[in-house]
Order: C-alpha cells, then sequence, then structure tokens
C-alpha cells in the first residue's frame, strides 16, 4: 500500500485532490500515488476500527486503493475525494466482514439530538498526575469498547470522533440520512458510556 514518494517527480504538495484526479485522467497515473501518499493514514486507522487484526486492515487498505483507481472515471466530483475515498473503503471493509460470516447490521432509529459528551472530553478529564493508570484502564476499555459496537455504529463513531468528520460529511460516506448518522452515533457513545461508567465511579 506504501506508495514510494522517490518516485514521485511530479510531487504537487499544493495540489487538491480534485487537481490530482485530474491529473490521473489525463494519463499521469504518478498523482494517484500522491493520492495514496495523502490518505493511506487515515484510511488505514479508519479501516483498523472496523477489521481489528492489522493485517488484515493493511490487505482491505490496499484493495479500497485498487478498487478507487479501477472506479476513478466514476468519480463526479458531487462530494469530495476523500468522502468518495472512504465509502469505498468502508464498503471493502464490511465485504470483507461478510466473507468471513460477518454481516454488518443495517438497522437504525432516528435521533432528533443526540448531541453527548465525547470519549475525548472524558480523557482530558482524567489528565492529573494521579490518575495515570485510570488513563490506561480507561483507554483500554474505550478501545475494547469500539471493537465491540456494530460495524455501522463503529463505523460512524471513528468517522466523527477519530476522522472529526462533519455529520453531513459522514452522511455522504454511509449513505444514509443525516438523522440516521446522529443515531448511529448517539447508541455508538451510549453503549461506550455504559462500558467505562463503572470505572469511573470507581
Amino acid at each position: 500500500m506504501q506508495a514510494d514518494s522517490s518516485t514521485l517527480a511530479t510531487d504537487s504538495r499544493t495540489d487538491t485532490d480534485e487537481q490530482l484526479v485530474e491529473r490521473v485522467f489525463k494519463g499521469e497515473k504518478q498523482a494517484f500515488d500522491l493520492l495514496v501518499l495523502r490518505h493511506q493514514h487515515r484510511l488505514l486507522g479508519l479501516i483498523g476500527r472496523i477489521i481489528r487484526d492489522p493485517h488484515e486492515a493493511e490487505d482491505v487498505a490496499q484493495e479500497a486503493f485498487v478498487k478507487a483507481y479501477r472506479a476513478l472515471g466514476n468519480f463526479r466530483g458531487d462530494s469530495a475525494f476523500y468522502t468518495w475515498l472512504y465509502r469505498i473503503a468502508i464498503n471493502t471493509a464490511n465485504n470483507h466482514l461478510v466473507a468471513r460470516g460477518r454481516r454488518p447490521p443495517d438497522t437504525d432509529i432516528d435521533v432528533d439530538d443526540p448531541e453527548q459528551q465525547d470519549v475525548h472530553g472524558l480523557m482530558a478529564d482524567l489528565e492529573t498526575p494521579e490518575s495515570a493508570r485510570t488513563r490506561d484502564e480507561l483507554k483500554e476499555v474505550i478501545d475494547r469498547a469500539i471493537a465491540e459496537l456494530p460495524e455501522d455504529l463503529r463505523t460512524a463513531f471513528t468517522l466523527r470522533e477519530f476522522n472529526g468528520l462533519s455529520y453531513e460529511e459522514i452522511t455522504e460516506i454511509m449513505g444514509c440520512p443525516v438523522g440516521t448518522v446522529r443515531s448511529r452515533i448517539f447508541r455508538a457513545r451510549e453503549a461506550i458510556d455504559a462500558k467505562i461508567r463503572p470505572l469511573l465511579q470507581n
């Protein structure tokens, strides 16, 4: 999956994703390597939250970039390139799970305004000298709680909390209404909160 930056003689750091796509369309295939370099770490992080095995996640990320390259002609610029790319990555990861007998759930409810305290805020609240062990325990519990979420909740939560995407961007990536995205994030936060509440109380 790693692109070799030393071979990218035409590297234009100031080019937007869309400009790099245009360069690919014009026959400059190395421009896609720049897109890989730009997005590979965040993409792998996203897939790693869906597929916990790091070797499998790396393979799926590689497959996602291959699929994106082959499907580049279908990219019309109606949304940002990275939302289009993330959608391919999520679909590829979910297909990987399905192939191994784990079908992502597809049931959702809508919640009007499910804004809740986020996990990063909880971590920040524990930044005191005497809380180092508690922080480590909390991180372990949070990681485990995220891993145990259904795929649709984990994906929405990861895109929001770890990739910093807006609800509208997540809607484009996951192909569902904003209310559904809010619902998924709300339910993910509730599930994580239920896991960490006993630790915080102790």
